[in-house]
């Protein structure tokens, strides 16, 4: 047992390391991209692709949100299973873009009868589409917790999306330059995973493989839809009450903390899913493994979110100068909700890898349901400003959002552990010390912030400082994730230098 759970640690730790990898590089070609266009392009600008985003998440949704996790969740699925799954998304895919393409002018109406939607949404929507493409070819590679070519997919994709849309914006192209960015990432992705990989659908489908995943895949599909839904009810709102402005300084300050929140998130759940799927029989140790999970995800979540909450002035106004400061205090909001947000998903993929389909639909009605009481008593105030503050309202409405992610969280933590053969007090001990120290962090970043430095200087301080103050105090306090965290990075390492030397000799 101990051997099998020492192989079972290095195969998530491999995974991990090649999924943060992974959003690394992704994000630092992406905030490149993102600053350069933020700088030329206006809020409408961006205003107009957020509304866009809002439809074309649901069409990905219906297509991205069931079936895929059911494949990482089987424990052996066949050829037939994937050539089936692959052709009912084909297919699925193919019919929404076909809805889309024709609702593109009543989507207009819904957003101050901005005419420019409709072309733009138009191409846009071909995107989920060639997304789809690839989703099968990105489920066999998590499947297998081999994520090495699915980094390097992203990065070259990042890339050739970075000097389309680039190109474009400074030759006053305007919002059809993240359009057609948006394009060229899609592309690249697909074409890099089909060309690096073997497997090729072969001309198999069956309805009966199709029922056969519905079972996880469906739930799954009916909670995506559902999250979905909520998410994107907010974009809607602002939009359609709000304007396409207030929509774009939302849209930018979502964008940057989705690059954060929803990096670690992925990493974390795609690293963790396929190990618990081999637990799911194993009462002890699977009640042992979301014990190390959630430790471990505390251990880098905890910190990232504070640190960047602390450093969201900073980092606005090295980026953007003054010109998007309005969505700084949204941006903060927006991190605090992702820290829930981030172990919810955690919790929610504890109940997948146990194949409870029926449950994680009604724990995404429960979440919802109290993201409706929110907005119910926050959509009063939405379109409020005043001269100093322009998302005055926007503000009040996204604190509603940040107490419904809170209770959410508290139910799932709750239902998550006594499913997971553990208990509430449990779960909560394994985040609580790691909490603390970050508080402990940010209460020291904020009082660098105080000083009147350059605002790249200040992002260097308080970024060094951070991290080496937490690191230092989980040192002191005996930190076990920590540890393990090292010796990994030292066995990495002394790997390579082992292959290096065997090389030269």
């Amino acid at each position: 047992m101990a051997g099998e759970d020492k192989e079972m640690k290095m195969r998530v730790a491999g995974t991990l390391k090649w999924n943060i990898v992974d959003k690394l590089s992704t994000q630092v070609l992406y905030a490149i991209t993102g600053v350069i266009l933020a700088r030329v392009l206006s809020q409408a600008d961006f205003g107009l692709i957020g509304a866009i985003l809002i439809f074309q998440t649901f069409a990905s949704m219906f297509i991205e949100g069931g079936f895929s996790y059911a494949l990482v969740q089987r424990k052996a699925p066949t050829h037939a299973d994937y050539s089936t799954i692959f052709w009912f998304n084909m297919g699925v895919a193919a019919f929404l873009y076909t809805v889309l393409f024709f609702c593109a002018p009543a989507i207009a109406r819904c957003f101050e009868g901005a005419l420019a939607l409709v072309p733009m949404s138009r191409v846009m929507f071909l995107t989920f589409i060639i997304n789809n493409a690839s989703l099968v070819q990105l489920s066999i590679r998590m499947k297998r917790m081999n994520m090495k070519m699915v980094a390097v997919a992203n990065s070259l994709a990042l890339i050739a999306g970075a000097v389309v849309g680039i190109t474009l914006a400074l030759t006053g192209f305007g919002a059809w330059a993240l359009v057609w960015q948006a394009v060229a990432v899609s592309s690249v992705k697909t074409a890099v995973l089909w060309c690096s990989s073997t497997w090729r659908p072969s001309a198999v489908f069956s309805w009966s493989i199709v029922r056969s995943y519905f079972r996880v895949g469906g739930g799954m599909l009916v909670q995506s839809f559902l999250n979905t839904l909520f998410q994107n009810l907010y974009s809607f709102f602002i939009g359609n009450r709000a304007g396409l402005v207030s929509l774009g300084y939302y849209t930018q300050a979502d964008k940057w903390s989705k690059m954060g929140v929803q990096s670690v998130s992925s990493s974390l759940t795609q690293s963790f899913l396929p190990a618990l799927s081999d637990y799911q029989d194993q009462p002890r140790a699977f009640a042992s493994a979301t014990s190390k999970m959630n430790r471990l995800s505390s251990y880098i979540a905890s910190p990232f979110v504070v640190i960047l909450i602390v450093m969201a002035a900073p980092i606005f106004h090295a980026l953007f100068g003054q010109k998007w400061d309005p969505a700084i205090v949204l941006f903060q909001l927006l991190l605090v909700r992702g820290w829930f947000t981030i172990f919810t998903a955690l919790y929610n993929n504890y109940v997948v890898s146990l194949g409870r389909a029926r449950m994680v639909v009604w724990t995404e009605i429960v979440r919802d349901s109290i993201a409706v009481i929110a907005i119910i008593i926050t959509f009063p105030y939405i379109t409020s400003a005043t001269p100093e503050n322009p998302v005055y309202g926007l503000t009040i409405f996204l604190w509603g959002q940040v107490i419904a992610a809170a209770v959410a969280w508290a139910f799932m933590l709750v239902l998550a552990s006594r499913i997971s053969w553990s208990r509430p007090l449990r779960f909560l001990a394994d985040l609580a010390p790691y909490m603390l120290l970050s508080a402990t962090v940010g209460a020291l970043l904020w009082l660098e912030g105080t000083l009147a430095l350059n605002p790249w200087l200040m992002i260097a301080l308080q970024g060094v400082t951070g991290l080496g103050i937490y690191i230092l105090l989980c040192k002191i306090s005996g930190s076990v994730i920590q540890r393990d965290v090292a010796a990994y990075i030292r066995a990495q390492l002394g790997g390579k230098k082992v292959e290096e030397n065997q090389n030269v000799s």
